[in-house]
């Protein structure tokens, strides 16, 4: 008999997480107590990991790199837009051949 899918609120996830990242346990025994898969419990303390990673950054950086970003659109825009001007001079030219 199939068992219907349930659904875990983040706080439980990062309970769970946790525990995986403190170790005191196997994930076997960890998923048992859960009532969940093993792999469920990896799964997830492999995304608490990134998300740890990711709030350690430098905050400088990852704005720096917005700003390129928001250069690169903006020439990107500029591009475009000659390109589109471009376009139409050579169609009105075309026309009147």
């Amino acid at each position: 008999m199939k068992r219907k899918r349930r659904t875990f609120s983040s706080k439980q996830k990062a309970k769970i997480a946790l525990a995986a990242l403190q170790e005191r346990q196997p994930a076997s025994e960890i998923a048992r107590v859960h009532e969940i898969h093993p792999n469920q419990v990896s799964q997830w303390k492999r995304q608490a990991l990134e998300i740890l990673q990711t709030g350690f950054e430098d905050k400088r950086k990852s704005a720096r790199t917005e700003q390129d970003q928001q250069a690169l659109i903006e020439h990107l825009y500029q591009r475009i837009g000659q390109l589109q001007v471009e376009l139409d001079w050579l169609k009105k030219k075309s026309e009147q051949l």
